[in-house]
């Protein structure tokens, strides 16, 4: 914006006040929306207007004005809804014709009038009286052009949801998602509960956290990478079905998959398994799509995903076979499963531990392919400190993770209950990160104190709220469905 724009907008600011003007009064006064009033007149005539001659008084914000001497046109908005404005010389008096006629782009007013069409038959309301709601001190991006800058749009996002019609219908998409996972929980009997953002010990997840400082108590804390081990312990108090729709914050990288603050669902359900959560997905993201889209049926950067029947199961070993030639299953070191890779032509790379390379496999060579949703299950116990094993292969957990459009949205386990088994497991994290594994999960004896009182046979699943919204808003990044994402400093 120049000086010389800022300049002139703060002398009309002025000139209202000098003229008794408040340019930023606490008090609207009665209106209609503007989506009301389209609604109801938008198949009348213009005969019909102009006999009936309907009143309306609307709020809203300049988006447009144009100036024909003697005839003013202005475009109002107001949550999502536009509606041209007529103000003409001859009907008015002449202080509010020159109110008007001083009015900005990005100005908030409130006009009264008669609503009718113009020779180019579009409906518009006749202004009779006007009255400043909100002076505008900047003025808004150009109108033909937008925000096409993609940092610009993520910095300035009140812009990007003003001027881009697919911003801001992603954020309403994002909204309805959350909306109908919160009724459709709520409808099985699940209570929303809240747990600690602030923990004393992280876990519940693979993952680096932030960590910070309590000066109180002169302690250090991190926040939640998960809050799995605060909601498994509502279980066991009791609470038989819980979940949390909250932040978790994950101190890695960034992608169009991965943002440091994301927003995740975890449930948990007494006396279920894995296979009672696969069931719970199917339902709950059929329920979704069907609230937010009319239907199962997804268009996904040009690509069609069906949410509805029941979707694939695929064994990680098998996947891992068929896209890579690779047996995890035969080769149980890291030294064995690098030469396996080796030797089917692959470029293992340098993972620091055999899950580590299986993970790595799997995500290069498997996930890319999943395009329909699809449930890939029982994960190597290396891959999942928190799930039950297989009673078919003790080598193997009850855990899946849901895949659609190439990667993985949901993770579920039936929960380990055995407080022995688990402390070992923590035991085997404690090695590793030992051994320079930074996303090793921490020895946490309060939950096995929890465990040790008993878990019932349970369920557990968490959803990534913004993978799903991005596909039910058909998006290519996951910053596209987060209104304000982490970005780099201006400049660096």
């Amino acid at each position: 914006m120049s000086e010389y724009e800022r300049e002139a907008r703060r002398e009309r600011l002025e000139a209202l006040r000098e003229a008794g003007i408040d340019p930023y009064p606490a008090r609207v006064g009665p209106r209609r929306p503007v989506a009301e009033v389209v609604a109801e007149w938008e198949g009348s005539d213009a005969e019909t207007l102009e006999r009936e001659a309907p009143e309306a008084a609307i709020v809203g914000r300049i988006m447009a004005a144009r100036s024909f001497g003697k005839l003013i046109f202005l475009r109002l908005l107001e949550d999502g809804a536009t509606l041209q404005v007529s103000a003409r010389k001859q009907e008015l008096d002449p202080e509010t014709f020159a109110f008007v006629k001083k009015l900005d782009i990005g100005d908030f007013v409130r006009v009264e009038g008669i609503v009718w069409r113009t020779k180019t038959d579009e409906l518009t309301l006749d202004l009779r009286s006007a009255t400043m709601l909100s002076k505008a001190l900047r003025p808004l991006p150009e109108k033909w052009h937008g925000l096409s800058d993609v940092e610009t749009r993520f910095r300035q996002r009140h812009l990007d949801l003003l001027v881009n019609p697919e911003a801001r219908r992603a954020a309403i998409v994002r909204s309805r998602t959350v909306s109908a996972m919160r009724a459709f929980l709520d409808g099985r009997g699940f209570l929303e509960v809240e747990t600690p953002i602030l923990q004393p010990i992280y876990g519940g997840a693979a993952a680096r956290p932030f960590t910070t400082h309590h000066n109180t108590y002169d302690q250090e804390f991190f926040l939640r990478i998960s809050d799995e081990l605060y909601l498994k312990r509502l279980v066991v108090g009791g609470l038989d079905r819980v979940y949390e729709i909250g932040r978790n914050f994950r101190n890695e990288g960034v992608s169009r998959k991965h943002n440091p603050e994301f927003t995740a669902m975890e449930c948990y359900q007494a006396y279920a398994d894995y296979n009672d959560m696969m069931s719970l997905v199917e339902e709950m993201t059929r329920e979704i799509a069907s609230q937010v889209h009319g239907g199962t049926r997804i268009d996904y950067q040009g690509q069609s995903l069906d949410f509805g029947g029941s979707w694939p199961r695929l064994r990680m070993a098998d996947a891992i076979a068929e896209r890579c030639g690779v047996d995890i299953l035969a080769s149980d070191s890291l030294e064995g499963l690098r030469a396996a890779a080796k030797e089917a032509g692959l470029h293992p790379g340098d993972a620091p531990t055999w899950g580590a390379l299986v993970d790595d496999l799997f995500s290069e060579h498997v996930e890319p392919h999943l395009v329909q949703p699809t449930f890939v299950i029982d994960y190597p116990v290396e891959l999942s400190p928190l799930a039950k094993r297989s009673s078919e292969d003790p080598r193997l957990v009850e855990r899946f993770e849901g895949f659609m459009a190439g990667f993985e949205f949901a993770n579920a386990f039936s929960e380990l209950n055995d407080p022995i088994d688990q402390r070992q497991r923590f035991e085997s994290q404690s090695h590793a990160a030992a051994d320079g594994d930074e996303e090793a999960h921490p020895m946490d004896e309060d939950y096995i104190a929890a465990l040790e009182q008993g878990l019932p046979p349970t369920g557990g699943l968490g959803i990534g709220v913004d993978r799903l919204a991005m596909v039910l808003a058909d998006m290519p990044s996951l910053r596209e469905v987060l209104l304000f994402p982490h970005l780099r400093p201006e400049g660096s």
